[in-house]
C-alpha cells in the first residue's frame, strides 16, 4: 500500500494544505451539482410520470379499451384530448407492440423521429418505464404504461411524450449552480476556518516524524560505534562500503527502496561480530577451521541482534546474506544467482572490493590493478557477471576515494546519504548542498 509523502518543509506543506482543500471543494462543489441535477431531473420525471398515469385513467373507459382492441369507437378523439402543454405526442400500442395510433402536437420532425426511434422495454402492469431524451437543446421525456382490461388481461400500451419546457430546464440549470456553488462555498469557508487547525497538526505530525527518524538513525550509528568497539578495523569500514554500495547502485539506476535497504544493511553489514569472541575476531593470523565456523555465525547473530526492530527489517537482507555467493557456494544459506538479494549482490561485490584495497592486520593494501585482477577471476561465481560489468567502470572513482579520504570526510559522506535518501529535516550543515 502506498503512503503519502509528507512534504520536506513549512511552506511545501501549507500548500500541500491548500491545494487539497481547493480540490476537495471543487469535488464537493461538482458532486453537489450532479446531485441536484439528479434530483431536479428525477422530480421532472416524476411529475411527468404522474400526468401520464392519470391521462392513461381515459383508457379505463369501455370506449377506449373497445379502440385499442380494435373495434370501432371515438378513440382517436379521445385521446387527442390528452394532448397538453406537457405532451407533445401519445401513441397506442397493441398488446403484441403494434403500433395502433400516433398523435402528435406541432412539433419540430427532428424531434418526433428521436422519440420514434428509441429503443425501450415493454413493461410488465403494473409497472411502468420511463427515459429521459435529450436533443439539440432540448429534453424530452418518454413514458410507457401498459394498460390492463377490466378482467385484468394486457390490453395494449400507452406511450407519453412530455416536451421539458424551456422554463423549467433553465430553472433546473439555476438550481444546479447554485448547489453547486453553496456547496463549494460552503467547503472553502470551512477549510479556511480548519486551516490553521490542519496546518499545525501536520506541521507536528511533520516534526514527530523528523524526530523519529533521527532517533532511528542514532540507533543505526550507535550500533556502528558498539561494533567499532569490538573490531577497529570496521569502523572506518562501514562508513566506506555504504558509500561505495549506493554509488554502485546509483550506477545501476536501482530504485529507492533497494538503497535504503543497502545504507541501512551494509553499515550494519558485521553488527552480528558483536557476538563473536575476541580471541576469534581480533586473532592477527589466519583462523582454524573450527574458528571460521563460528565467524560464520555472526551473519545469524547479526539478525537476531536487529529482530523485532520494524525501521531496521530492511537491513536484515545484507546482514545475513552478504557472505553468499553467486554460484551457491556461500553461507548461511547457499543462495545462488538471482536467489540473492540484489541489495546482497551489489554490496558483496563492494565489501571484497574494500577488504582487498584496504589495510588489514593480515596484509596491505593492494592496488587497483591487483585488486581488479583478482575479482575478474571471481565474476560469475562470487560476483553477479552483470553487476560487476556496471561497477568495473566506476572501480577506479571508489579507489581514488579509499585512497585520500580519512574517516571524518566519510562520516559526514554518510550523512548526506542519509539526508538524500531518508528526507531528513534537519539535515547537516553543508549536507544539502554537497548531496545536490
Amino acid at each position: 500500500m502506498r503512503t503519502l509523502a509528507l512534504p520536506e518543509t513549512p511552506r511545501q506543506l501549507r500548500r500541500m494544505l491548500a491545494r487539497r482543500l481547493g480540490i476537495g471543494a471543487l469535488l464537493v462543489g461538482s458532486l453537489a451539482g450532479g446531485l441536484a441535477y439528479w434530483v431536479e431531473s428525477y422530480r421532472v420525471e416524476q411529475r411527468t410520470l404522474e400526468r401520464a398515469i392519470a391521462g392513461v385513467r381515459h383508457f379505463e373507459s369501455p370506449a377506449m379499451q373497445m379502440t385499442v382492441s380494435g373495434e370501432k369507437g371515438d378513440g382517436h378523439s379521445a385521446i387527442a384530448q390528452l394532448l397538453t402543454d406537457e405532451f407533445v405526442g401519445i401513441r397506442v400500442f397493441a398488446p403484441n407492440a403494434e403500433m395502433l395510433f400516433d398523435v402528435w402536437r406541432p412539433l419540430p420532425e427532428a424531434l418526433k423521429e428521436v422519440a420514434r426511434q428509441q429503443r425501450h422495454p415493454w413493461p410488465i402492469p403494473p409497472n411502468s418505464h420511463s427515459k429521459r431524451i435529450p436533443v439539440a437543446g432540448e429534453e424530452l421525456v418518454q413514458v410507457i404504461l401498459p394498460i390492463t382490461a377490466n378482467d385484468g388481461r394486457l390490453a395494449g400500451y400507452v406511450e407519453g411524450v412530455s416536451l421539458v419546457s424551456r422554463s423549467a430546464l433553465q430553472e433546473r440549470k439555476q438550481q444546479i449552480r447554485w448547489a453547486a456553488l453553496t456547496a463549494s462555498i460552503s467547503v472553502f469557508m470551512a477549510a479556511m476556518l480548519l486551516y490553521p487547525l490542519m496546518s499545525g497538526l501536520l506541521s507536528r505530525t511533520v516534526a514527530l516524524s523528523s524526530r523519529l527518524l533521527e532517533a532511528n538513525l542514532s540507533l543505526l550509528r550507535s550500533l556502528g560505534n558498539a561494533i567499532a568497539k569490538r573490531d577497529a578495523d570496521t569502523d572506518s569500514h562501514n562508513y566506506r562500503v555504504t558509500c561505495y554500495a549506493v554509488t554502485l547502485a546509483e550506477a545501476l539506476g536501482v530504485g529507492k527502496d533497494t538503497i535504503t535497504e543497502l545504507v541501512l544493511g551494509a553499515f550494519l553489514h558485521d553488527v552480528g561480530k558483536i557476538g563473536i569472541p575476541d580471541q576469534i575476531l581480533l586473532k592477527p593470523g589466519r583462523l582454524t577451521s573450527e574458528e571460521f565456523q563460528i565467524m560464520q555465525t555472526h551473519s545469524l547473530l547479526g539478525i537476531e541482534i536487529v529482530a523485532g526492530n520494524h525501521w531496521l527489517a530492511g537491513a536484515e537482507k545484507i546482514i545475513r546474506h552478504h557472505h553468499e555467493r553467486f554460484d551457491g557456494k556461500g553461507y548461511p544459506d547457499e543462495l545462488a544467482g538471482e536467489a540473492i538479494p540484489l541489495a546482497a549482490r551489489i554490496f558483496t561485490l563492494v565489501d571484497v572490493f574494500d577488504a582487498l584495497t584496504s589495510v588489514r592486520p593480515y596484509k596491505p593494501a593492494l592496488s587497483l590493478e591487483e585488486t581488479l585482477t583478482i575479482m575478474k577471476k571471481e565474476v560469475g561465481q562470487h560476483f553477479d557477471p552483470a553487476i560487476y560489468a556496471v561497477f568495473r567502470q566506476i572501480a577506479p572513482i571508489l579507489y581514488e576515494q579509499g585512497q585520500s579520504r580519512d574517516h571524518d570526510h566519510w562520516s559526514w559522506e554518510l550523512e548526506v546519504l542519509l539526508e538524500r535518501y531518508f528526507k531528513l529535516i534537519t539535515a547537516p550543515e553543508g549536507a544539502v548542498t554537497a548531496a545536490e
